[in-house]
């Protein structure tokens, strides 16, 4: 077991193998590429990617089915490459690939869902990385149907 201290939860023992790998980082933070998803309980569904690497930066994301059930994942061959994924056909979500988008959560503004740019998670190696879309059919902001309601954070 390892341990790292966080800025929102305190030091957390956690196993090495729980995290997700990121082989270039996310756009903006490349130099971070392990990240622990931490689900709390009483915060459902949201999953917190917290960095290994650095205790203040902690995503928030839900599974992207939650923020649009009917969504298609379209990965670029390159994405599907690093992840060590099949080159031929599209992962299935829930089997294949855990799916997330990361939230935007504002003060004075509706909460939104990056649907552009995805988090994919292979679930047979752990390797990650969001995936952007390069056509315009989802927003890097789209509003949330629901709110505050069905989650207690």
């Amino acid at each position: 077991m390892s341990t790292i201290d966080t800025k929102y939860f305190g030091p957390m023992a956690y196993d090495e193998e729980s995290c997700f790998e990121f082989p270039w980082g996310l756009p903006a933070f490349e130099e971070e590429r392990r990240f622990l998803p931490l689900e709390m309980p009483g915060h459902k569904p949201l999953v917190f990617l917290q960095s290994t690497g650095n205790p203040a930066l902690c995503f928030i994301a839900i599974p992207v089915l939650l923020a649009d059930p009917g969504y298609a994942l379209v990965a670029a061959p390159d994405d599907l490459q690093a992840l060590g994924l099949a080159l031929d056909r599209q992962p299935r979500i829930g089997s294949d690939v855990l799916v997330l988008t990361l939230l935007s959560i504002q003060q004075d503004a509706p909460t939104t869902a990056n649907l552009l740019a995805p988090v994919v998670v292979n679930l047979a190696n752990r390797r990650a990385l969001q995936a952007i879309r390069h056509d315009a059919v989802y927003s890097h902001a789209q509003p949330l149907a629901y709110q505050e309601e069905e989650c207690s954070c």
